[in-house]
């Protein structure tokens, strides 16, 4: 199932969602920077990657709700996407605390901040998967015409001459 919110005739979500993911999940190694050495510098940037990351999340979330929306009702894909995006939303929440906490002492964050970050990176991985599960085993953002000699998105739409031969699908 080919994407409807493309760039490019690639899907847009997919684009965007490595920067809240390297963003959120950059920012608790940051934390763990400052754990184990009480550098007030790590902390700050953890603050500010998380910052980031929270921006980066609510610009790549529409897009997969609009991937989402088009999927067909009643499929597997419905349910995986829809854990996919619910788990993504309690990932930004996790953030969002943990930011709100930290915000009053950007240097020195309670334990409270780093256990949700720490939280809202072990939620991501899962999401992740499941991101992964969408487009590798369900084909969900994966173009029709997708094969190891396809022609480049940027020469147009595909027609049924670029369709693979079954020796090209395998």
């Amino acid at each position: 199932m080919e994407a409807k919110a493309r760039l490019f005739g690639h899907p847009i979500h997919q684009m965007l969602v490595v920067f809240p993911l390297g963003l959120l999940g950059t920012s608790v190694v940051f934390d763990l920077i400052h754990l184990f050495s009480d550098s007030t510098t790590a902390a700050t940037v953890a603050y500010a990657l998380i910052s980031a990351g929270l921006i980066a999340g609510v610009i790549a979330a529409p897009f997969g709700t609009i991937d989402w929306l088009a999927v067909p009702a009643n499929t597997r894909a419905k349910k995986i996407g829809a854990l996919h995006g619910g788990g993504n939303l309690v990932v930004l929440l996790l953030f969002l605390a943990s930011w709100f906490l930290r915000r009053d002492n950007v240097a020195d964050p309670s334990t409270l901040a780093w256990v949700l970050s720490f939280a809202g990176a072990g939620v991501s991985l899962l999401t992740a998967w499941l991101g992964g599960e969408l487009v590798d085993r369900l084909g969900v953002g994966v173009s029709p015409n997708a094969h190891l000699d396809a022609r480049s998105s940027l020469d147009g739409p595909a027609d049924a001459a670029t369709k693979p031969t079954r020796a090209q699908a395998r």
